[in-house]
């Protein structure tokens, strides 16, 4: 037994936040059997598992119940069980709102400071403190503040400073009051340095008052002679920076105070806070107030200034001034002046400091940004110049060093970002890491993965220059036709040379590690390729050299850059690989429906009959590779029919791989309307043959005057015609609400899914200038593109805008619909599918994940049954929700500013009435809708149902999110219940009422 003794028994689950297994209710109740153990460690236990708990059910009694439970605990318990109440509250901020009891909770807490015990008392301020924000105005706490500041304990005196900067951020009055109680302490020399240490910082929250934040600054002033050691000169550095940072009229003043002190004072504290409270006062809010002078003065202390680590300093500042149009456009005007950025650049990039030259080559590539989007082409030149001459160098001696991997990155972010000023650079610099990749050297791996992401980078750039529309500047017409298609894709030219070293670092790796360099190096050969076939020997490489010599991760990430990039060929090719050898039956669908997506959209482009690739994959490649006669590809409609039985096959197979915590919404949604559009086009193509099948009866033109219809006399293809107009205009709209239902997808998607929509709105009105004497006004659409997948599918629209041009211009009553007006609709689907569908980055990757669980009440006993409400008496129902978010950054996109609750009321059976005969179904609809803020991600709302009649009612609850940018966007979740109105029988002898429709 006694060895026994020294093992702690857990009492707790570990797995007790787990949704699927208990509910709040069962987890707090799990917890209080813990705080009731006469245990002092189980409590402890129980104690710091709240904060985990609040963050997975932050529903306001839960907290409120929770923290009034919490309080009993700290007026109770021992000084140990109040530290972890205290740690709780300060863990658990966000969620102090929602305690509803906040007087009774404050009492409990408050009956503690008079206490005998001054450990006890300190723990109590520090909790009041963390609580503060819910309590800014409570007197008595101020009081007691004021008071413990005069104790003669330091720990209740240190507890006090804490507390007493906590009220101070959230209460103007206490703040104002506080000030010449906190300057007399500071100025006493009863108080020890140590504590005036620590009352220095409660000064920067006294920002509320311009008189009160004007007296702090003379206070702060008059210490500086007085205390002139290191510490206190930092600290009153801090605290007069933050004061300053918040009132913005004390900026200037505070700018001239701190690059006074960097050329007065040699201490290297000292300076390095004052640089950092330059770095603040640089900030966005701040930077307008600097003046002209002050900029001149910062550049000639940093160009005097012979420390490496200050350098680096200053030009943090200056970075943060180039960001602001006002401040770089200073810093420009003065380039002829000595010394002058451009001088400071120049100097620091001399040195061996690579850290300092990297943040010299990112200010240098900051200004030429500016320079270029303010039309400043004597700039650029200056600028160029430097960046030319040492860019490349400084890449020749990091690339080599592990030590340099971040200086690394920001020199190749700076290339990237000159080269969208200049192409000539960024072709020369695809050529110099072309070259460094191909080395018989092995770089650090991640040197070598920041190297291959920045070839990532310029070949996107590039790609959207290839798919831009064309314009011709001075500058292009000097170029020779060898540098022009240089320009088009230099990363295509050295395709050959990625795809070499791909094959040496795939033999250089094992085949159970995960090689990011490789994945990274596929994307950019498959996205170099994108819009062309790839060559047969570069397809062998992948097959032979990559995809048999890597992992089943890796092989998949390839496989979804395919995808990405229009290479669906190689893309089935690896997921039927994959799918054969995986056992979890969940990814072997999800494998499979991503090969025949693949398949599909390879027949549609290619026009490989999918077979062959299915069974063969070297005659496949033979089949597809070489250059085809026309004679040997399928025709458009068996293509059309192959590939919509492989989307819906797909669509089968994604299903049956969906599961409730991985439901697939987006890409069944994607999938089906993918094949819906497909179908539409198909119905286009059956247009072109039955014209032939069915020409037009002989009372054409007889039913085309009847009819006031001139087009009608051309018999089924105008009906037909007509009917496709109303498909295509449904696939916008489906596309539509696709696009409102992404509220978490990244912006490339959104514009995917925009373009799409436009792609479907373009070619309904091409059919209907051909159908209808009078068509409607084209589409209007201003994008662009992002990113290269997005520009080629603008491209896609832009041919078919170019091919509907040659439809002949006709009058409304001389219009004719012929076989080339048909012939033209066939181009135009030709033109469609012949484009490979790049399958946006949500389909694989959800980066930001946003969630609203809705409790609604009240609830029907059990499921299927309605909520049975009295006659004459209104329902009340009342709604909460919680938004959860999921990722490493939660609203990496858009975030969450208000919540449309929309709550819809419909008669769906009527009471049978005495006699036993019938009513007549009523059209009884009630409409509310309610707009509310989320509280740190909770939610609630309440309604009141007037429901007129007796009867059976389907009340359904839908969610609408609203982001920060005013967007509702249709995201979910929508909840129904039925309601059963009971009928008062003292009325069932009554005439049944009129039937009415009611709207709020």
């Amino acid at each position: 037994m006694s060895s026994l003794t020294g093992v702690r028994v857990n009492l707790f689950n570990e797995n007790f936040l787990n949704e699927s297994e208990q509910d709040a209710n069962t987890v707090l109740t799990e917890l209080d059997k813990g705080l009731r153990s006469t245990k002092i460690g189980v409590q402890c236990e129980a104690i710091v598992r709240f904060p985990r708990l609040f963050e997975k059910y932050p529903f306001p009694i839960l907290i409120n119940s929770s923290f009034l439970k919490l309080a009993e605990f700290f007026l109770n318990g021992s000084n140990l069980l109040r530290f972890w109440v205290l740690r709780v509250c300060q863990q658990s901020e966000n969620h102090l709102d929602k305690i509803l009891s906040i007087d009774a909770f404050v009492k409990r807490i408050f009956m503690v400071i008079h206490s005998n015990d001054p450990v006890a008392r300190a723990l109590t301020l520090r909790k009041l403190g963390a609580v503060s924000r819910v309590i800014p105005e409570k007197q008595q706490v101020h009081h007691a503040l004021r008071r413990a500041l005069d104790s003669h304990d330091t720990v209740e005196v240190e507890a006090a400073i804490y507390a007493s900067g906590q009220f101070a951020a959230q209460s103007r009055s206490f703040a104002i009051s506080m000030c010449s109680k906190i300057s007399d302490m500071i100025e006493s020399l009863q108080i020890p340095v140590p504590m005036k240490l620590q009352l220095i910082p409660v000064l920067r929250h006294m920002h509320h008052d311009a008189n009160t934040a004007a007296l702090v600054k003379k206070l702060c002033l008059n210490l500086l002679p007085k205390y002139p050691a290191e510490s206190f000169v930092v600290a009153i550095f801090a605290s007069l920076t933050e004061l300053s940072a918040r009132t913005l009229t004390g900026v200037p003043d505070q700018v001239s105070l701190l690059l006074e002190a960097i050329s007065n004072d040699q201490r290297k504290p000292v300076r390095a806070q004052a640089l950092n409270s330059l770095n603040k006062l640089a900030e966005k809010q701040c930077v307008h107030a600097w003046p002209k002078s002050a900029i001149k003065d910062l550049i000639s202390k940093a160009y005097s200034c012979t420390d490496a680590t200050e350098q680096y300093l200053f030009l943090g500042i200056i970075l943060k001034l180039s960001d602001c149009p006002l401040t770089c456009h200073i810093l420009l005007d003065q380039y002829e002046e000595h010394p002058s950025v451009l001088d400071l650049c120049k100097n620091c990039l001399c040195l061996n400091d690579y850290a300092t030259a990297s943040q010299s080559i990112t200010v240098l590539a900051s200004l030429v940004s500016y320079a270029d989007q303010n039309n400043k082409p004597q700039y650029i030149t200056v600028i160029m110049e430097i960046i030319s001459l040492h860019l490349q160098s400084l890449l020749w001696c990091t690339v080599r060093d592990p030590k340099h991997s971040g200086d690394l990155r920001k020199i190749l972010a700076c290339g990237i970002r000159v080269s969208a000023v200049k192409a000539t650079f960024g072709i020369e610099l695809v050529t110099t890491l072309a070259k460094f990749l191909n080395d018989d050297v092995q770089y650090p791996p991640a040197n070598e993965n920041a190297m291959c992401e920045a070839l990532g980078s310029l070949c996107s750039y590039f790609q959207l220059k290839k798919y831009a529309p064309p314009s011709i500047t001075e500058d292009e017409e000097m170029e020779t036709n060898q540098l022009r298609e240089q320009r088009t894709n230099p990363v295509l030219k050295n395709i050959l040379l990625f795809v070499r070293k791909l094959t040496s670092t795939v033999d250089r790796i094992s085949s159970q590690e995960p090689s990011p360099s490789v994945e990274i190096l596929s994307a950019v050969a498959l996205q170099a390729m994108m819009g062309c076939f790839m060559p047969t020997k570069i397809m062998k490489t992948f097959e032979q050299n990559i995809v048999c010599k890597t992992n089943q991760w890796t092989q998949y990430r390839i496989a979804r850059s395919a995808s990405r990039y229009g290479q669906h060929y190689l893309a089935a090719h690896i997921y039927l690989r994959i799918s054969r050898s995986t056992v979890v039956d969940k990814l072997h669908f999800f494998l499979t429906g991503l090969a025949q997506l693949a398949q599909a959209e390879c027949i549609l482009n290619y026009s490989v009959p999918y077979e062959f690739m299915h069974e063969n994959y070297e005659l496949c490649e033979n089949h597809v590779m070489r250059s085809m006669p026309m004679e040997q590809s399928l025709p458009l409609m068996q293509r059309l029919e192959m590939a919509i039985n492989l989307y819906w096959q797909a669509l089968a197979s994604l299903r049956a791989s969906s599961s409730p915590s991985h439901p697939f919404t987006f890409q069944l949604e994607f999938i089906k309307l993918r094949a819906q559009f497909l179908q539409t086009l198909h119905s286009a193509v059956t247009i072109k043959n039955a014209q032939i099948i069915v020409p037009p009866p002989a009372i054409a033109g007889s039913l085309a005057q009847n009819s006031r219809d001139y087009l009608q006399k051309f018999g089924h293809v105008t009906n037909q015609l007509r009917k496709l107009v109303k498909e295509l205009k449904v696939c916008e709209e489906t596309f539509g609400r696709l696009y409102k239902s992404a509220f978490d997808a990244d912006p490339i998607t959104l514009e995917f899914l925009e373009i799409v929509q436009h792609q479907c709105a373009l070619f309904a009105h091409i059919v209907e200038t051909i159908c209808f004497a009078s068509p409607s006004e084209p589409p209007d659409f201003q994008a662009i593109g992002k990113c290269p997948e997005t520009m080629y599918l603008v491209n896609c629209c832009r041919r078919m805008e170019e091919l509907s041009k040659s439809i002949p211009k006709e009058s409304s009553n001389n219009k004719t619909i012929n076989n080339f007006h048909l012939d033209i609709i066939l181009a135009e689907i030709e033109v469609i599918t012949k484009t490979p569908l790049c399958l946006p980055r949500y389909f694989f990757q959800v980066l930001q994940s946003t969630q609203i669980k809705l409790s609604v009440s009240p609830q029907p006993r059990s499921d299927g049954k309605p909520v049975n409400v009295q006659a004459g008496s209104n329902l009340v129902i009342k709604v909460e929700g919680v938004i959860q978010h999921y990722g490493k950054k939660p609203s990496l996109f858009r975030s969450v500013d208000a919540v449309q609750l929309s709550l819809m009321s419909k008669l769906v059976q009527t009471p049978r009435p005495p006699g036993g005969e019938l009513l007549k179904q009523q059209n009884d609809t009630v409409t509310l809708t309610q707009i509310v803020k989320p509280q740190r991600d909770f939610l609630s709302g309440n309604f009141l149902l007037p429901i007129s009649s007796g009867g059976q009612w389907q009340v359904t609850l839908e969610t609408f999110v609203i982001d920060e940018n005013g967007i509702m966007w249709c995201t979910g979740p929508k909840n129904s219940m039925l309601v059963r109105v009971l009928d008062d029988p003292a009325k069932q002898q009554a005439p049944a009422p009129s039937s009415q429709t009611r709207r709020f």
